[in-house]
């Protein structure tokens, strides 16, 4: 089945059946290391986190802000793919790079009224096809109201959190 049929049966089917869009991912984290995180997500894919040295871990795997941004770029990239299928754009490569600025006075609570996380993101996409420079600002405007991870850091999303201690008392 080709990405545009998978498409439309996709948005004829949620049109049709709102609650059948609505699903839940999860990840689980084990602290494995001084700084070293074990990860499982509902996928059954796993991977590990760590921090570079510098920061205290062993590098074992990209810290936690490269995979923000890491998925970031990830998340444009599909969604390029997928709305360029919906709008009839062609696209032949599309590249994205992300960086983004931090300020780890936040983090280390040197400064309490330095946010502890990005400051600033800024994200480059390289686009080449044979469409018109319009076509693509078109396709780059559904994009970007329509990226999962780019909505986690443009808008204020509800957190509920949680603590279970196993605290033995003495």
């Amino acid at each position: 089945m080709s990405l545009r049929d998978i498409i439309s049966n996709t948005t004829s089917t949620l049109s049709k059946n709102p609650n059948a869009a609505k699903a839940t991912f999860d990840a689980s984290h084990a602290l494995v290391g001084v700084t070293e995180v074990s990860v499982r997500v509902g996928s059954g894919h796993k991977f590990t986190i760590d921090e570079p040295e510098v920061l205290g871990g062993q590098n074992h795997g990209a810290n936690p802000v490269e995979h923000a941004l890491a998925a970031l770029g990830s998340c444009q990239a599909i969604t390029y793919r997928i709305w360029a299928t919906k709008l009839g754009i062609q696209i032949n490569k599309v590249e994205v790079s992300v960086e983004g600025d931090i300020d780890l006075r936040g983090f280390f609570g040197v400064d309490e009224n330095v946010r502890p996380g990005f400051n600033a993101i800024r994200i480059q996409v390289r686009l080449s096809g044979p469409e018109t420079q319009d076509r693509y600002a078109k396709l780059t405007a559904a994009v970007n109201a329509h990226c999962p991870v780019l909505d986690l850091f443009a808008n204020q999303v509800p957190i509920e959190h949680h603590l279970i201690s196993d605290v033995q008392l003495q």
